[in-house]
């Protein structure tokens, strides 16, 4: 298939907003302060396509691999984390003294800045650059830390093989802990809306566009 058929096939089809967010993220990252500084990332392959000129459905993509959450819990990518939910992603690791608890602070006024009715329709789900140094307990720690061990807000971390996957799928490609995006990811599963978001940007805006992803959720 030629580039431009190939172009033309995937317009078409539901999942071209979504490869094309996690397609760009790792160019757009932003280095940790006083970390090393990110270099150049491969890009993930988009959905593998069918044979009938479609993509694979979402499950396949993000696949369900299982992961263990703050509380130990295991738990499958798609199926448990995000399957039918409003998510806000980010990637994190406990040992980080200055990105990743100023992130997560930013992240718990959001849902602050949300109220508790949209603050419950959202799922925060930060995900362990580090997993063979982040335990279920350092991941606890960390969140009980800052403030926001909820039980809507998954601190997630596994077997390497397995969180290198899951970061795959979502736009990650580490050489190592520290090089991992500060970018936030915002996604109505559901209607396979997805957003990048600065982490710079204000809580109250980053709320108003988690708001926008939340409103088709009545009318399911």
């Amino acid at each position: 298939m030629s580039n431009a058929a190939r172009h033309t096939t995937m317009r078409s089809t539901d999942w071209l907003a979504l490869v094309a967010v996690l397609w760009i993220l790792s160019a757009v990252a932003f280095a940790h302060e006083g970390h090393a500084p990110e270099g150049p990332s491969p890009q993930p392959a988009p959905p593998t396509m069918t044979s009938g000129g479609g993509t694979r459905d979402a499950q396949t993509w993000f696949t369900d691999t299982v992961l263990h959450d703050q509380n130990g819990r295991e738990l499958r990518f798609y199926s448990d984390v995000l399957k039918d939910k409003v998510v806000m992603l980010n990637v994190i690791f406990t040992h980080c003294t200055d990105a990743c608890p100023l992130i997560t602070r930013k992240l718990r006024d959001v849902r602050d800045a949300m109220g508790p009715e949209l603050a419950s329709q959202v799922t925060f789900v930060s995900i362990s650059s580090d997993p063979l140094n982040d335990t279920p307990a350092a991941l606890k720690a960390f969140a009980e830390k800052q403030g926001v061990d909820s039980a809507n807000w998954l601190f997630l971390t596994g077997d390497k093989a397995d969180v290198d996957l899951v970061l795959g799928r979502i736009g990650q490609f580490l050489p190592s802990p520290e090089q991992h995006s500060t970018q936030l990811i915002a996604g109505d599963v559901a209607g396979k809306r997805w957003s990048k978001i600065r982490p710079d940007a204000p809580p109250a805006a980053i709320a108003q566009r988690m708001q926008l992803l939340a409103q088709p959720l009545a009318g399911r």
